[in-house]
């Protein structure tokens, strides 16, 4: 099959995605009368990212649409490899655009007039539970006559590690949390920056400039490592997991509650494999005494390549997957809607009944640092997290190395900024 009649599609392999992808361009071809074949590639992360940017996929016509992630939406722009949506949009905008959706789904892809993509994917970092342990009256009986407080979401993190001690039962195949620690530069980064938010610390100084050599960061890493080893409160896999293998295992009944995505708390309502159908609700994330929750809006976007030969149909097939009734599809095959229409939606809360609560996460997620180099930073910070947890090096020490090398990284790409 030649690139003539075939759009390509490079998809974040996640089951919900690509049913959902599936169906969508199912439909389209009916209502439009396409006669274009789509092939859609799901790929991991670290394959995805390498196709798409590292391999100038989306430049050189490999691509028509990928999804991507805006953790390197900057490093995309930036080199080229996107389509400015803004003149196809001028011309024929998406449904309610932009009043649809949250601005906090519209920023990060707004480069000037520019607008590099459309939301695909939502759902920030959240504190995901089974409700149904929580609320039992034998577990809050026992929880009280242990600690001597009544069993609750927990507030800080301290209580987090009591509550995830309390609820793990090997022997139930239950485990009181479970981590995605697998190395492929996000989920530990997440895990280390949320533990830096929640505890009134920064990721950048005052310039912008990323800084890990923090009192708050080397406090921040010091409790996830610990808590993250401790075998009495953590499912044994979690060193093997990344965040869908992570969200599996919840799903399956087989952690009491995790920080992870709000996808993977929607997940459990919709999807065939789940244990825990009803018994599963979210909350804000922990927080040292006297600072404020923090969430993490990290979200992933439509975009069309550069390089594609099917820019038109590539767009005419964004904005149909982007409509009201698409959005809503793609919810209820288990990944999150960006639009404000899908989270309020009474059929959907009925089935997954937190979802509004989407709202209001967004009210204290914040952004990673937009950084063409972002890509090569996560991964010194990925190590530097795994040197902690699988190394006796001090965590003062490990981060004043990766500190080093984020320094190094900045000073050679100004440099060769300026040659």
């Amino acid at each position: 099959m030649s690139q003539q009649d075939t759009i390509r599609i490079a998809v974040r392999k996640f089951g919900p995605f690509e049913s959902a992808l599936q169906k969508i361009w199912d439909s389209f071809c009916t209502e439009t009368g396409c006669t274009l074949k789509a092939e859609m590639v799901p790929m991991d992360l670290e394959l995805l990212y390498d196709s798409i940017i590292e391999q100038k996929g989306l430049q050189n016509g490999d691509w028509d649409i990928a999804h991507v992630v805006t953790d390197w939406l900057y490093e995309a722009w930036t080199t080229g490899a996107l389509l400015n949506l803004q003149p196809l949009i001028a011309q024929n905008p998406p449904e309610d655009f932009p009043s649809g959706w949250s601005q906090s789904l519209l920023a990060a892809q707004q480069f000037g007039e520019s607008i590099a993509g459309l939301p695909f994917h939502d759902g920030p970092e959240c504190f995901i539970y089974r409700k149904d342990l929580f609320e039992d009256s034998r577990e809050q009986q026992s929880y009280f006559d242990q600690h001597g407080t009544p069993l609750r979401v927990p507030q800080t993190w301290d209580e987090f590690q009591t509550v995830a001690r309390f609820f793990n039962r090997p022997e139930q195949n239950l485990y009181g949390t479970v981590f995605a620690g697998y190395p492929d530069g996000h989920n530990t980064v997440f895990d280390f920056v949320l533990q830096l938010w929640t505890r009134g610390g920064q990721l950048t100084d005052a310039n912008g400039e990323v800084n890990v050599d923090t009192p708050q960061a080397v406090v921040a890493l010091e409790f996830f490592k610990q808590l993250f080893l401790d075998k009495s409160a953590v499912h044994p896999q979690s060193v093997n997991y990344e965040s869908v293998q992570m969200g599996m295992a919840f799903a399956r009944g087989e952690a009491a509650m995790m920080v992870n995505w709000f996808g993977f708390a929607s997940m459990c309502e919709v999807i065939a494999e789940s244990a825990v159908k009803g018994k599963v609700d979210v909350a804000k994330l922990p927080a040292a005494p006297g600072t404020e929750s923090a969430s993490l809006n990290v979200y992933w976007l439509y975009t069309i390549g550069a390089g594609s030969r099917h820019k038109q149909t590539a767009y005419d097939f964004l904005r149909f997957a982007v409509n009201q009734r698409n959005d809503k599809l793609l919810t209820l095959e288990g990944g999150i809607g960006c639009r404000i229409s899908t989270w309020n939606h009474g059929g959907v809360n009925a089935i997954i009944p937190y979802y509004h609560k989407l709202e209001e996460l967004h009210t204290v997620a914040r952004m990673l640092p937009q950084k063409s180099n972002w890509a090569q930073i996560t991964h010194i910070i990925d190590e530097a997290v795994l040197a902690a947890i699988n190394t006796d090096t001090a965590v003062s020490q490990i981060l004043k190395i990766a500190q080093q090398k984020i320094t190094q990284l900045t000073t050679d790409e100004k440099h060769a900024n300026t040659l």
